[in-house]
């Protein structure tokens, strides 16, 4: 029997498991740098996966001639402590391709409150 787990505090595993790592690697204080430093580098993915709710909220109209018709969709989720409401540019397959905006929050019902908002 499996036992099932929020995406938000499997996240919170994998950045400490991330920092740990790395801090192996790299010595102690430089993996906590380094961690966030790649969360700036991969953030589409890494809140995307982090996402417990999501909500189409409309076609991503881009200047460029693409061969993917994006959308944009807000998400509701927890990243490495922290609640966040953000939207994204995701395509039909379900890959997020970039961030339109984020907003972070201390508590879930704050965070709650603005995905439902907005």
């Amino acid at each position: 029997m499996g036992m099932f787990q929020p995406i938000s505090v499997a996240s919170d595993r994998v950045m400490a498991a991330l920092v740990s790592g790395l801090e192996i690697e790299f010595g102690h204080g430089a993996g906590e740098a380094l961690a966030h430093r790649f969360l700036e580098a991969e953030e589409a993915d890494f809140l995307w996966d982090a996402r417990d709710q999501e909500r189409w909220i409309g076609t991503y109209e881009s200047s460029d001639d693409e061969e993917i018709d994006p959308d944009r969709v807000r998400i509701l989720g927890r990243l490495d402590g922290r609640w966040f409401v953000a939207v994204m540019i995701v395509d039909g397959d379900g890959n997020a391709h970039g961030v339109m905006g984020k907003r972070e929050f201390g508590r879930r019902q704050q965070a709650l409150a603005a995905f439902a908002d907005a």
